[in-house]
Formats: structure tokens, C-alpha cells, sequence
């Protein structure tokens, strides 16, 4: 744990607990998929309930802590409050719009490259260090979720502008993580979550809007979807992951996020009748064989 971890208000709990976590939020947000599909507004209109709504658990957790920890000082603070929320922003729209262009299968395995740019982008600016246990474990990860989502032949059933977008959205979302374990040396968990949550409903609000026109689900089958997307994948998820990165590295716990696709085929198994095969089977344990490996890395 980095020494600026130490300043937290919040107590400092061994490895295992935060791992526990982070697992815990990665399968909450595995979720996210099966909640966007069955949506009833479009992917903006959806994108931004799923951080609106939120606000809602979010809020009333706030309230009822009674330490709130250290608080901004400065414009500088409320700026690198707000950034995370832009940078999710920009990675749900581009996501949720990618499932609408191209396959599913390849919206979901082109956005988990973000640990590839977590790690990169880590490495390059923050001069973090990357140990090979670590390379090696994010490759057998990644090769799992190709396997997951039918090989390397899946590909070919998309859309490319689709997959670009899913690629975008990658590259977003490693920009919100790795901007989440800065701030965590100095915010607690709710202080980033409020802002970070509030910021990307104000960003998504005008784009669904003034592209989409319809934001409001019409049944109560609707509105289940949405509260479902951000009571468990967002606010669930999320602070599950906020906690979890003052304690590990931004890079692990990205990689660690590649649970998410073993999830969402288990979730579309179950609610979707999607049949699971040998083959996404196969790529399941070879996503858990690579953080396995992964973790035994300081990276």
C-alpha cells in the first residue's frame, strides 16, 4: 500500500478484504450489460439514469456516515473531483451507444481492453512498475475473454465503427480508473463517488436529450431496468471499486475487472437463455487463471 494510502480517514484493512471488494464490484458490474439490453429508453437515455438514479443510495449513505474525511480546498480539488465523472461519462456513452452498432460479443470484449490501457498509460506517466508476472497475467486474462466471447472469429460479426466506440470506451474508462486511485489518496470513497457520480449525469443529460428526445421508461418493467442498472451496477459496483483502489494498484484492479464478461455470460445464462458452452467455459477459467497469476505480482 502507497504511503499517501495511509492518509486515509478510512481504516486500513489487509489485502484480502479490499480484493474481496473489488471482486464484489467487478461482478456487480457484469451486471450492466443484461440491464442495458432490456432497457426501454435508448443507450444515452439509459446511460444516464444509470448514474441519476445512483445519486439516489449515494446521498443517504453520505448522510448517515459522520466523518466525511478530508474535503476540496481549492478549484484544483473540485476540478479532479469532477474529471472521473467526465471520463465516465464519455465511456458509458460511447459503450452503451456500441452495444446498439455491433455485436454484443464484441462491445463487451473490445471495452475490457481497459486494463491494457490502465497498465500503459500507468506505466508511461506515473512511471508505475509492471513486472512480467503481472504482463504475463494480464495476457492470459485478456486471451480468456477472447476465448469467452468465441475467439478470435467473433470479431468478424460486428460493425467497425461499433468497435471503435467499444475501443474508445475503453480508453475512457482506464482514464477513470487510474484517475479514481489518484484522488483516493486523498478523498474518501462517498465524497468521490457524489462528485464523480453527479458530474457524468450532467454530461450524459444534454447528449441523451437532444439526441434521443424519449427519456423516460413507460412501465414499471422499465424503470426496474434503470433502478436495477444503477442501484447495483453503479452504486453497488462503483463503490465497491472506489474503496477498493486506496488499497490496491489501479492496474490490478482493472485487470481484476475482466471478471465482468465471465458474469454477464453467467447472468445471460440464467435470465436470457443464452446456452454456455464449452467454449466460454473454457475462456471463463482462463480469465480467473490470469488474475490468479496476475496477483501474485506487486505490479
Amino acid at each position: 500500500m502507497s504511503q499517501a494510502a495511509s492518509t486515509l480517514s478510512e481504516a486500513s484493512p489487509s489485502n484480502r478484504f479490499p480484493l474481496a471488494v473489488l471482486l464484489v464490484g467487478g461482478a456487480a458490474i457484469g451486471g450492466s450489460p443484461i440491464f442495458v439490453r432490456l432497457s426501454e429508453v435508448g443507450p444515452m437515455a439509459t446511460a444516464f439514469w444509470r448514474v441519476a438514479l445512483a445519486l439516489i443510495p449515494l446521498f443517504i449513505v453520505a448522510l448517515m456516515k459522520r466523518e466525511g474525511g478530508q474535503k476540496p480546498q481549492n478549484i484544483f480539488d473540485y476540478g479532479m473531483l469532477i474529471f472521473p465523472g467526465v471520463m465516465l461519462s464519455l465511456d458509458l456513452a460511447a459503450w452503451h451507444l456500441s452495444i446498439t452498432m455491433t455485436s454484443v460479443a464484441n462491445a463487451t470484449l473490445l471495452a475490457n481492453l481497459a486494463p491494457v490501457f490502465v497498465t500503459v498509460i500507468a506505466f508511461v506517466f506515473f512511471k508505475a512498475r509492471i513486472s512480467r508476472v503481472f504482463v504475463s497475467g494480464l495476457a492470459l486474462a485478456l486471451a480468456g475473454v477472447v476465448v469467452l466471447k468465441g475467439g478470435p472469429a467473433a470479431l468478424a460479426n460486428g460493425d467497425l465503427r461499433g468497435d471503435g466506440l467499444a475501443m474508445i470506451a475503453a480508453f475512457f474508462y482506464a482514464c477513470y480508473i487510474l484517475s479514481l486511485g489518484r484522488l483516493r489518496s486523498r478523498f474518501d470513497t462517498m465524497r468521490i463517488m457524489l462528485w464523480s457520480t453527479a458530474s457524468a449525469a450532467v454530461c450524459i443529460l444534454p447528449v441523451a436529450f437532444f439526441f434521443e428526445g424519449d427519456m423516460v421508461p413507460v412501465t414499471v418493467y422499465g424503470w426496474s431496468m434503470v433502478f436495477g442498472l444503477a442501484f447495483v451496477s453503479h452504486a453497488g459496483g462503483q463503490v465497491a471499486i472506489t474503496y477498493a483502489l486506496a488499497y490496491l494498484p489501479p492496474a490490478f484492479s482493472s485487470l481484476t475487472l475482466l471478471l465482468q464478461p465471465v458474469v454477464a455470460a453467467i447472468l445471460a445464462w440464467a435470465l436470457l437463455s443464452e446456452a454456455i458452452g464449452t467454449m466460454q467455459a473454457l475462456g471463463g477459467a482462463i480469465v480467473l487463471a490470469g488474475i490468479m497469476v496476475a496477483r501474485k505480482s506487486r505490479a
